[in-house]
């Protein structure tokens, strides 16, 4: 192209010299009315078509016979890159398509939504990102965060929320398809605002949580940093993530008249989703207690006072003190008396053991011991096994 250029150039230098040089004949001065002419008919499209057509025609000749280098006839090697040219990813099959949707990391779907109306309607398909939600944020977001996202966009802050992040982040690549689809709904015939994402979908859930703008309600093992007093403990609190360290922040119920409790730098592997959709203030209802014998393993509320909230503490069940624990002799499990005991600490300490009524089980305890409140037993093997792993390193008083 720069050669054309250059050699357009010098032939009118040269030619607008020869004119200085040398007199017109006296046929050349009706140029001017057939320049006008001439430039008047004049269309440069079959200049460009030409143009274009030599240099897609070497592009593909180059390109066919590093394809197909055992054929002699060019004209069909054109032909074939030409059709192969104008594929593109929207004339696969749609189980093909999808395939591929299905493969793409979360970066990847929002990136392939930018392309054009057709992908972004299969890449913010709620099945999509299901997926990448169960994978990811499963473990921790329950059913009780999920209707705090409800109610955050039924405020209209849902839509804000997902927009917002660093150019880097996922949030980010959501900032460049605004500009595409403001475009795009521009020229639609309907006067209704549209949203991106909408605010309804899976996939704007999963861009504010990563966002970490959207604080949701989750539960913490062995809260402010392993402090003793929360050892083998599992409380309640408001998550926001944060990309940059692949951590959480967490914000803690008031304790009484004291400010919440703010924690951050939280990994993973020490958050739950809620077991049970009951409140930090309220009493779990026990469902469990005719069935509980020794060596199962439980959690129970308990709080400091009336004032705190409850936090869930892991223990098992024991024997009563009139059993030796032999099994073929032991009738714990027929007794009203149900044993908990907490092995994390040591057998003088008064948080060792504590009674339960089996049958008229409310909240029992005292301003000095604190309160005992609802029980769930576990049954799962990845909530015991969670338990013994976070085990404190020594015994506590």
């Amino acid at each position: 192209m720069l050669f054309f250029l250059f050699t357009c150039c010098f032939s009118f230098i040269f030619f607008y010299k020869s004119l200085a040089i040398k007199p017109l004949p006296p046929w050349a001065h009706g140029m001017p009315q057939l320049s006008l002419c001439f430039w008047k008919d004049f269309s440069f499209l079959w200049l460009i078509k030409s143009i274009k057509s030599t240099i897609f025609g070497v592009i593909s000749s180059l390109l066919a016979s590093r394809v197909s280098p055992r054929k002699k006839n060019s004209s069909s090697k054109v032909e074939t890159v030409e059709v192969a040219w104008e594929l593109s990813v929207l004339d696969l099959p749609d189980l093909v398509l999808e395939t591929i949707l299905e493969k793409l990391p979360p970066e990847g779907l929002c990136r392939m939504a930018t392309v054009c109306v057709s992908l972004r309607e299969r890449c913010i398909s709620d099945h999509l990102w299901e997926k990448h939600m169960k994978n990811k944020w499963s473990k921790i977001v329950g059913p009780s965060a999920y209707r705090e996202w409800q109610w955050y966009i039924a405020t209209g802050q849902g839509l804000a929320c997902s927009n917002q992040g660093k150019q880097n982040s996922l949030a980010g690549y959501l900032t460049h398809l605004w500009p595409i689809v403001l475009i795009r709904s521009s020229f639609s015939s309907g006067t209704k605002k549209m949203n991106f994402p909408p605010v309804d979908s899976l996939m704007s859930w999963y861009t504010a949580l990563e966002s970490g703008k959207f604080w949701f309600p989750a539960q913490v093992y062995n809260r402010e940093n392993g402090h003793v007093g929360f050892m083998l403990s599992c409380y309640d609190a408001e998550l926001s993530y944060d990309q940059k360290t692949n951590t959480f922040q967490a914000r803690y119920p008031p304790h009484g008249r004291r400010a919440s409790p703010t924690e951050s730098g939280i990994t993973w592997d020490r958050l739950r989703a809620p077991p049970v959709d009951t409140s930090p203030h309220d009493l779990h209802e026990s469902d469990c207690l005719h069935e509980l014998k020794p060596g199962n393993h439980v959690e129970i509320q308990w709080r400091r006072n009336k004032e705190f909230p409850y936090g869930w503490w892991y223990g098992v069940v024991g024997h009563l003190e009139t059993c030796d624990g032999n099994p073929n002799y032991c009738h714990c499990h027929k007794n009203d008396t149900v044993v908990l005991e907490f092995n994390q600490y040591n057998r003088g300490s008064r948080w060792r053991i504590t009674n339960v009524d089996r049958k008229n089980h409310r909240e029992e305890g005292n301003e000095a011991d604190g309160f005992y409140g609802g029980i769930r037993k576990l049954c799962s093997n990845e909530e015991i096994s969670t338990w013994k792993r976070i085990w404190p390193t020594e015994v506590l008083e």
